[in-house]
């Protein structure tokens, strides 16, 4: 994948501004050249279904439902597998670093067929396998329990009727299996993510049953070893949903639970949990008893879980945790959202953007943060933890995005509505 040249013009007033930074950071026994290079090694998990409102290729005719709604209706959304993957090149090339696709299983290539859920299997990715070698990008996979007629009635690993439970146990077995042939073929294992629907509106009598049933239908559908060099599991819990108001058979501790029990990556979505928690506190506790985490980012706004990410405090928090206890290596890194009231690449492009922001921030701290608490001076490491917010870190980001030739401030936005004008503009309904 080629990156659009940088504009030549503003290069001396980036280097300036950018050495300017580097003296002030060293000052802080902070080095920006390392901070860089750790940067370009972290791959953030590009999520398809921002392209086309979770539309999918199925053609099922179904809709979204499930606890899934997309609003606005900005034109000139994918509608082919082949402009969804021109769309996330487009965006790819904005956005400085080598990352990785995640990819939902009603995004399959089916040839026109009918081809049911459980009846999906690796060839049916092809062409976006082999879209991700070409450009050198590895990839991440889930089942998609929704948005289908057995999951009509808001249950489906916890459907009280073993044949829908068994439609979907078969299905999830068959997205490992196309998982651990995505992760085979790039060289990379692919991290395949159990989400579900499935819960009730209203106050139940029984919440024990439909949990014992989902913790069985996972146990069924994780029975088979797949090597971790190609595939690695996930579960991801949610507070509520729309549909699942007041119970959510998988919550946070059933998960929580289900992960340390059988050592699989817990998922922790930013915008699953009340308004009220951050998630960034719960990742060493996690990561104290599962191997490692699924972290999406996302943004929650009021009961909505899923707005585009911005560069707030919740996110600054999660890659602060994330770097001062040396927990990247532990931590597969995606976006979860969906809006389809704006430009849907530039969507892509500000939250992918921002994240690689906060992680550059947090690689950007100076030590003397770290050695103030350890010494007890909880004073100065107050003082230290404000100062560093006005620290120069965004010379070092423009420093950054030139050295990987993507455009450098709001230059991106430029390349977005040329794309827009000369493509996506031209797309029907």
């Amino acid at each position: 994948m080629k990156k659009p040249s940088v504009m030549a013009k503003s290069s001396k007033s980036i280097d300036s501004s950018y050495k300017l930074a580097q003296i002030r950071y060293a000052d802080l026994g902070v080095d920006t050249e390392t901070a860089m290079t750790q940067l370009a090694g972290i791959p953030i998990s590009l999520h398809c279904w921002q392209g086309d409102d979770v539309g999918g290729f199925e053609n099922s005719g179904e809709g979204l439902s499930g606890g899934i709604a997309v609003t606005g209706n900005y034109p000139g959304k994918a509608r082919t597998p082949e402009e969804l993957r021109a769309d996330l090149d487009q965006a790819l090339a904005l956005i400085p670093g080598k990352h990785r696709l995640n990819l939902h299983a009603f995004y399959g290539e089916f040839g026109g067929k009918k081809v049911d859920r459980d009846a999906i299997r690796p060839e049916h990715f092809s062409n976006w396998i082999a879209w991700a070698k070409a450009n050198g990008m590895g990839m991440d996979f889930n089942p998609t329990c929704f948005a289908h007629p057995k999951a009509a009635e808001g249950f489906t690993l916890s459907h009280p009727k073993k044949a829908i439970r068994d439609f979907w146990i078969r299905h999830c077995i068959a997205s490992r299996e196309i998982g651990a042939a995505m992760g085979k073929a790039l060289g990379s294992p692919t991290v395949t993510n159990v989400w579900i629907p499935d819960g009730y509106k209203d106050t139940p009598v029984d919440r024990l049953a439909p949990r014992q049933r989902l913790s069985d239908s996972l146990d069924q559908i994780f029975e088979k070893k797949l090597n971790p060099k190609h595939h690695l599991d996930a579960v991801e819990c949610k507070l509520f949903g729309i549909g699942s108001e007041s119970y959510v058979v998988g919550s946070h501790e059933f998960y929580m639970g289900y992960a340390i029990k059988n050592q699989k990556l817990l998922c922790l979505d930013a915008g699953h949990f009340h308004p009220t928690e951050g998630i960034a506190d719960k990742l060493t506790s996690a990561l104290m008893y599962v191997p490692e985490i699924l972290l999406h980012v996302s943004r929650g706004v009021r009961w909505d879980s899923d707005h585009v990410v911005i560069l707030d405090d919740a996110l600054q928090s999660i890659a602060a945790e994330l770097v001062r206890n040396k927990l990247l290596a532990r931590t597969h890194i995606g976006l979860d959202f969906f809006d389809a009231s704006i430009n849907r690449i530039a969507a892509w492009t500000i939250g992918t953007r921002n994240t690689l922001k906060a992680l550059l921030i947090a690689l950007l701290e100076p030590a003397a943060l770290r050695e103030a608490e350890k010494s007890g001076d909880y004073t100065a490491r107050l003082a230290l933890m404000e100062e560093t917010k006005s620290l120069p870190w965004g010379a070092v980001w423009d420093a950054y995005c030139e050295k990987q030739n993507v455009p450098v401030s709001t230059a991106w936005l430029d390349q977005v509505r040329a794309y827009e004008k000369a493509v996506t503009s031209k797309r029907g309904s």
